[in-house]
């Protein structure tokens, strides 16, 4: 009885460990020869090799200077557009930006931003750094809302204006124009208009 019973458990361990073990296989048969042939190799390459210098281009330094300046410009442009948009709310004052506001923010603006970028995006660059932006509009009844002007001579180069026209049966318009000095600030430039009322508008930043 014991001794089936031994024959039967080697059998079913046999069964059990069937597949779990694998003999050694033996890699290392040309490893020196291999090794020999590499060194070989990598005698030649190191002969040959040289190492090349990597220098930086100059027309890569040229477009990076170019990005950079256009970027620093592009920036210049839009602070002075803002600078513009704060300037022409505060000439209105609170009294007309109040009733006014949906047709200033919807035509106004915007064509003084466009008539703005336009002038500055044609400055030449090395003149656009110096420009700069008065920075009080006119109270009462003047029609200064901004001037771009050139710091080194002080001389403007662009005003925007604003005056209001009373016409007969309609009431009060504000008429909202710019000058160049191109043309020695004569010409009257349309931007847009907006209609007030009958009655006598608030005096600028009231």
């Amino acid at each position: 009885m014991k001794r089936w019973f031994k024959k039967i458990s080697v059998v079913f361990i046999t069964i059990l460990t069937l597949g779990l073990y694998i003999p050694p296989v033996h890699i290392n048969t040309n490893a020196d020869d291999n090794k020999e042939n590499f060194a070989s190799k990598a005698n030649v390459n190191e002969d040959t090799f040289t190492p090349v210098a990597v220098e930086k281009s100059t027309d890569l330094q040229t477009s990076q200077d170019q990005l950079k300046d256009y970027l620093s410009n592009d920036y210049f442009i839009n602070g002075l557009t803002e600078k513009a948009k704060e300037q022409a709310i505060t000439k209105l004052g609170p009294r007309i930006i109040n009733q006014v506001e949906d047709e200033f923010n919807d035509f106004i603006l915007p064509n003084i931003e466009a008539v703005l970028q336009s002038v500055l995006v044609e400055a030449a660059e090395d003149d656009l750094k110096y420009y700069g932006i008065t920075e009080q509009p006119s109270r009462g009844l003047g029609e200064r809302i901004f001037h771009i002007y050139d710091e080194r001579t002080q001389k403007d180069i662009i005003r925007f204006h604003v005056r209001r026209e009373k016409r007969p049966l309609e009431g009060y318009w504000f008429n909202f124009h710019y000058h160049l000095s191109a043309d020695n600030f004569e010409k009257h430039h349309d931007i847009g208009e907006i209609y007030w009322d009958k009655n006598v508008p608030p005096q600028w930043m009231a």
